[in-house]
Formats: structure tokens, C-alpha cells, sequence
């Protein structure tokens, strides 16, 4: 399972299920609504959430995206 505090955005502060609540709320079907959004301000300083993870361990906005689309987070 996954960890849902587990920190996704770093320069942002932003863990995953703060995102993917903004994802659910806004009704947010891409990555390129998930970067306009400024309501929820992601990937918008180092940019490696976005694809790679922070970590490059996958763990990034792209996952967190396709999560929620799946209806798994």
C-alpha cells in the first residue's frame, strides 16, 4: 500500500494526500491542470515531482495523478 503522508512535492511541502484531495476537489484530469492549479501549488520550483520523483523513485505528481484517476487513493 502506500504511504499517504509520504512527502511528493518537497518544495511545496506537499504530502500525497493533500494532493490528491486538490486532485479530487478541483476535478483535475491532467498533469497540465495539476500544474496550473494554483490552489494547489505543485512542481512549480524544482520540477522533479513531476515525473521522477523527488527521490527519482517514482514516487511523483504523475503517480499521485494516476491514483486517483484509478480511484486507488
Amino acid at each position: 500500500m502506500f504511504d499517504k503522508t509520504r512527502e511528493i512535492c518537497v518544495c511545496n511541502s506537499k504530502d500525497m494526500q493533500e494532493i490528491a484531495e486538490s486532485i479530487k476537489e478541483y476535478e483535475i484530469k491532467d498533469m497540465e491542470a495539476l500544474l496550473a492549479c494554483t490552489s494547489c501549488e505543485v512542481g512549480d520550483k524544482c520540477e522533479s515531482c513531476i515525473e521522477d520523483g523527488y527521490e527519482n523513485d517514482g514516487y511523483s505528481l504523475a503517480m499521485v495523478l494516476s491514483l486517483v484517476k484509478q480511484k486507488r487513493l
